[in-house]
């Protein structure tokens, strides 16, 4: 029996705050076990033995490159007793790995307008995802003159980069899904696995690059996807040349993201026709404070139906806004709100 004398330690309770700090800690115990081991988890034998290869055999032939056993071999996905690495594992049709994707309506993870979850080998992941996401990149078309401009939401490049980046160089030790989300005003890659140990990140924008997957980099650049190891990054930001938007990379010790902006969402208030400059030219050169429709049917000799378009037009890009409404509607610049 205690005595009365006898402490008590008060039993910890496990709160978020805490549990963050337990998987924080069991990151790093996990990082440290790995590098001093040594060994890379593509080349470790795989716990599975019974694997496939369909869609990695279908990619090759239509790549035109071999896949029999020698090449199996030559790129690791055999080792030298025959048996197949977790790299055979991730190009197999039995891979465990997973790629995310959803689409918000909006700016914000509130409303959800589309999810998938792509399994199976990495290489048909890699295509089912560029799939999806190039469907959500939106050719949007602007009139200059007598001229079409056609224009994609997203360059095509720094699309196909950051999704191949987040395949080649995230981290396939833990088993968390590769994210993918679609927003309105921007897409994001979030891939498990910061930079490689002794890389910083000024490194990495000049394009200095170790491969954490160096035998999965290779099967993607025999079969042509990636050019030069490194290279992702630099392609992504030159992709962005010219724009006021520019895409923005994050790392963190075990996370990496990519955000590349809608470059048609900033356009929006960027490309005005000759005619709703000339209505914006009237708060600039006479001085109003505020403007209404009668205003623009006699600047511009238009009619009161062409005058509501265009009052329209520059409320959808917001340069103005409107006060009041029916007969009695006067609009500001935009800008005066800020």
């Amino acid at each position: 029996m205690l005595s009365e004398n006898t402490m008590y330690e008060p039993k910890q309770e496990y709160t978020p705050e805490l549990n963050k700090t337990f998987a924080a800690f069991a990151n790093t115990i996990m990082q440290m076990i790995k590098e001093a081991d040594g060994e890379k988890y593509e080349d470790v034998r795989a716990l599975s033995q019974k694997l496939s290869f369909v869609e990695a055999a279908k990619e090759f032939k239509t790549r035109g490159v071999q896949f029999g056993l020698n090449q199996q071999k030559a790129l690791g996905l055999v080792n030298a007793d025959g048996a197949y690495t977790n790299l055979g594992l991730l190009l197999s049709d039995q891979c465990a790995h997973t790629v995310k994707l959803a689409v918000f309506e909006g700016t914000a993870k509130v409303i959800f307008n589309d999810r998938r979850k792509f399994t199976g080998s990495l290489l048909k992941q890699l295509n089912d995802a560029f799939d999806f996401i190039d469907r959500y990149n939106r050719n949007r078309s602007q009139i200059k003159g007598l001229h079409r401009i056609d224009k994609r939401d997203y360059p095509v490049e720094a699309m196909r980069e950051a999704l191949l980046n987040a395949f080649v160089h995230r981290d396939y030790s833990f088993s968390d899904s590769t994210l993918i989300s679609i927003f309105d005003d921007r897409i994001e890659f979030i891939s498990i696995g910061g930079l490689v140990r002794g890389i910083a990140f000024e490194d990495m924008m000049l394009g200095i690059s170790v491969a954490r997957n160096v035998n999965l980099a290779n099967v993607f650049y025999c079969l042509s996807l990636i050019e030069a190891y490194g290279a992702g990054i630099p392609k992504i930001m030159q992709s962005y040349e010219g724009y006021a938007v520019k895409p923005k990379i994050e790392v963190t010790n075990n996370v990496f993201k990519v955000t590349l902006p809608n470059i048609n969402e900033l356009s929006k208030t960027t490309y005005l026709s000759e005619n709703e400059r000339t209505v914006m030219d009237l708060f600039k050169f006479k001085n109003k404070e505020y403007i209404v429709r009668k205003d623009i049917e006699t600047a511009l000799s238009v009619s009161q139906t062409m005058a509501v378009r265009l009052l329209k037009g520059l409320l959808d890009k917001n340069e103005i806004k409107a006060i009041g409404n029916g007969k009695n509607t006067k609009y500001i610049s935009g800008k005066n709100l800020f």
